[in-house]
């Protein structure tokens, strides 16, 4: 057990069997009453952000998260097997834990897994990635109702937004935590 002196950024919290990342903390010591620590958390499986706030000195389970880097080797059934770049052991992950990370995965791309106790607890990617749109409809010159874009599906089959005057065949780049194009790749 550690208290709340030692909480930080990044640290991960055990509250109520649930896994919880501190996004912020800050240390308040007002003129009156006792001091305290308040925390924005996110739970590490679900997303989900809350404030919490803590007595000063209040005891706090801190858990032991291992981040490591992975290669995404190929999907096998429900999982994505990904392989350790030191030990080259390979790492089956449920596609219910990859999440959306999966409609930007390629083979042979790294990836940040965290592991708890043995277990994956997510998969975090590069914050954009390059890839190849494997159709998209002609734009028209002058059709602006859908304010200058169209949809494109991608080599991994997941479905973006892309300005009109791109083609089939295109390279772009996107970005893997809220899937909009950033731009196009030569």
């Amino acid at each position: 057990m550690a208290s709340t002196a030692d909480i930080r950024n990044g640290v991960v919290l055990s509250i109520d069997g649930q896994l919880w990342s501190v996004v912020e903390f800050q240390h308040v010591k007002p003129g009156k009453g006792g001091a305290f620590v308040r925390t924005k958390l996110k739970n590490v499986v679900t997303g989900k952000v809350v404030d919490r706030t803590y007595n000063a000195g209040a005891k706090v389970d801190i858990e032991n998260v291992d981040r490591r880097d992975y290669q995404y080797l190929y999907k096998d059934g429900d999982d994505f097997v990904f392989m350790d770049g030191e030990t080259y052991e390979q790492l089956p992950i449920p596609a219910a834990t990859v999440g959306s990370a999966a409609d930007y995965l390629l083979e042979n791309q790294s990836a940040t897994i965290a592991m708890n106790n043995g277990n994956a607890l997510y998969v975090e990617l590069p914050a954009s990635v390059v890839l190849e749109v494997t159709y998209t409809e002609p734009g028209l010159q002058g059709d602006r109702s859908s304010a200058g874009t169209k949809p494109a599906t991608l080599e991994t089959g997941a479905e973006i937004q892309v300005p009109l005057f791109l083609e089939t065949g295109t390279k772009v780049k996107v970005d893997t935590r809220s899937g909009d194009y950033l731009g196009r790749v030569s």
